[in-house]
């Protein structure tokens, strides 16, 4: 089962979103949406489940965070994280653990709801693509129109009965470097080849 994952649209719909999405189950949305207009399109692809983001009016009526399943991977989206982004990079980083704060890590994985696999989140505009133990984080980054230096992008996610894999789609002409796929097994050992 496939996956679309877009967040920080900004009132943006990007054309190529139609073709890119097509034949996708569901449509995640990790908020900074800015207008119905997107949510419209989308909608006409697959169904939608997207969050408020910072810049999104009232008039939209999305929930600030939301928990979907799918087959047996559950997925908590929310716009922004509590800690920065680029914390958690460094919760992810091996090399950096001896450095890190534990408890601080810890008590942040455990406010996350129960069951939760998947955390896809948005709001830096930077993609980001990484697991910290059995919880796989996925920053979309900007589908909206370019903002600074960032590249704009979406990502999808595959759903297996053995695992879930995440990538990122660039939306530029040029390639952008963006994170690898990642694949998080659903139990330990779990091989890729046997999704």
């Amino acid at each position: 089962m496939k996956v679309a994952v877009v967040s920080d649209t900004h009132g943006y719909f990007d054309p190529r979103l139609k073709e890119l999405f097509s034949g996708v189950a569901a449509i995640l949305h990790a908020g900074d949406v800015g207008s119905e207009a997107v949510l419209d399109e989308l909608s006409q692809i697959a169904p939608v489940h997207a969050v408020k983001g910072n810049v999104d009016a009232d008039s939209l009526g999305l929930p600030p965070t939301r928990t979907v399943n799918f087959e047996n991977t559950q997925v908590e989206i929310r716009h922004a994280l509590p800690i920065p982004q680029s914390e958690l990079e460094e919760w992810s980083d091996t090399q950096l653990l001896g450095k890190m704060h534990p408890a601080r890590r810890d008590g942040f994985l455990r406010g996350l709801a129960p069951g939760t696999r998947v955390v896809v989140f948005g709001h830096s505009h930077q993609p980001c693509l990484l697991t910290i133990g059995n919880t796989l984080f996925f920053n979309p980054g900007s589908a909206g129109n370019k903002r600074f230096s960032l590249p704009r992008c979406c990502g999808m996610l595959e759903v297996f009965p053995r695992g879930v894999r995440g990538f990122m789609i660039s939306l530029e002409r040029h390639n952008e470097r963006l994170p690898a796929k990642i694949w998080l097994p659903l139990k330990e050992g779990a091989e890729e080849s046997g999704a």
